[in-house]
């Protein structure tokens, strides 16, 4: 069952940021996953949420999405973006049809 990670990220350095956009890609790739949403434009809806920027990824399991996450090579790539941003996310199991 596909598993998705939605984030709202509000970028505070740029420059680090975008260090961490151009590691991070790769390394979603070997563990299976993929973008469906990298920062587009945000249109108004009727919520209170407002998210500054929004990545949505996608993992085949969960167990692909933990491994990308508890991997040597994303640490510090992780740390990148801890540095650059405050990130508010969750985790949705997806529904096999």
């Amino acid at each position: 069952m596909s598993v998705y990670s939605i984030s709202s990220i509000e970028v505070k350095n740029w420059e680090i940021y975008e260090e961490y956009m151009k590691k991070v890609p790769a390394i979603i790739e070997k563990y299976g996953g993929r973008y469906l949403v990298r920062g587009g434009e945000i249109l108004a809806d009727d919520t209170s949420w407002h998210p500054k920027r929004v990545v949505i990824l996608e993992f085949p399991t969960t167990e692909h999405m933990d491994s990308f996450r508890n991997s040597e090579e994303y640490k510090p790539v992780a740390e990148l973006r801890h540095k650059a941003a405050e990130t508010e996310g969750f985790v949705v199991l997806g529904h096999d049809s």
